[in-house]
């Protein structure tokens, strides 16, 4: 039996620790799908949905990363019915801090309750700890260097807009 993960965010944009969530994912799972998710609670963005899954796709290639994970992006309704539609056994989720666990558990156990997926926290590595998309984009927006925190298809997408 194949163990099927699913890494969900909005992605907007890519970071370093949501690559090291992506990594981490394909070491636990035999096949993982990263999902580019809209979050109604993140208004506008920095990137579209179709250049967030370009972007993730060439930061997997370029990271070296196993060819077992799938990039896709998903908007036809909750999260748990996409899981239960491709045979996901685990979410797979990054924790940054007692918030982003606060946020998450309700959330992990909703998903439980409707598609028997379990949901895998993960605690970031101390250089991606503080790393999110809202800062990565509020220091693009003023102008400033990002380098350290995104992958470089990132700036590329970002020097293209």
């Amino acid at each position: 039996m194949s163990r099927l993960a699913v890494v969900p965010g909005s992605f907007d944009p890519v970071t370093l620790g949501h690559l090291d969530v992506i990594e981490r994912a394909a070491r636990l799972f035999d096949a993982v799908h990263v999902l580019v998710v809209h979050n109604p609670d993140k208004p506008g963005g920095l990137l579209r949905a179709d250049d967030r899954v370009a972007v993730i796709e060439k930061a997997v290639a370029e990271a070296g990363l196993p060819d077992t994970i799938r990039v896709a992006k998903y908007s036809a309704g909750l999260l748990a019915d996409y899981c239960a539609e491709v045979g996901a056994t685990a979410l797979v989720k990054g924790i940054r801090s007692h918030t982003d666990l606060v946020y998450e558990t309700p959330m992990a156990i909703v998903n439980e309750h409707l598609a028997g997926v379990e949901t895998v926290f993960v605690l970031p590595r101390p250089q991606n700890a503080q790393v999110s998309s809202t800062l990565v984009r509020q220091v693009i927006g003023l102008g400033g260097d990002v380098s350290p925190y995104v992958p470089p298809a990132v700036l590329e997408a970002v020097q293209r807009r």
